[in-house]
């Protein structure tokens, strides 16, 4: 039942300035969509992961002129999160392979890791592009909860030796 209340919307977008604060907005926006949707912890945090690296991306390789803004997307259907970053650099992202010391380069073969699918195209307009990805969201018998006792309305339970207070201070 709704109870009066109306269900936020299942797409939402943001328009953010290319900028690395950018970044961190797009993971707290993320965050918070997640809970209003009720996506389970667990697929929030690999979504809000990926987001972060296709934000970095957007901000460091996109060769285009200041002021220009970033869009993100984020779609929820059925039991797929699907969020889309576009921005005006023309060239398509490639995975690569980082040199055992690099401090950068694993961006793209972290998302293929964690992510259920994703690819990236030329935008509709002819101007840049986007990269998304898509998670899966259920949680159930059939999606690898044996019990259909995971937890409630998304939210995950803190472990059984884990205090409330979120010290850390469990017993031994």
């Amino acid at each position: 039942m709704n109870d009066g209340n109306p269900l936020p919307p299942r797409d939402v977008d943001w328009l953010l300035p290319r900028h690395p604060r950018s970044v961190r907005r797009a993971r707290g926006l993320l965050r918070v969509q997640a809970l209003l949707w009720r996506v389970p912890e667990d697929a929030a945090e690999t979504a809000v992961l990926l987001l972060s690296e296709l934000m970095t991306n957007a901000v460091r390789h996109a060769h285009v002129p200041q002021g220009r803004l970033i869009k993100t997307r984020c779609m929820l259907d059925g039991k797929e999160l699907r969020v889309e970053v576009s921005d005006a650099g023309d060239e398509l992202p490639q995975p690569r392979t980082a040199g055992l010391y690099a401090e950068s380069g694993r961006g793209l073969a972290l998302v293929a890791a964690l992510a259920d699918d994703w690819n990236a195209q030329p935008r509709p307009s002819g101007v840049g592009k986007t990269v998304w990805f898509t998670v899966n969201t259920a949680v159930g018998p059939e999606d690898g909860d044996p019990a259909g006792d995971g937890p409630a309305d998304g939210v995950a339970a803190l472990p059984p030796d884990r205090p409330a207070d979120g010290t850390g201070d469990g017993p031994d």
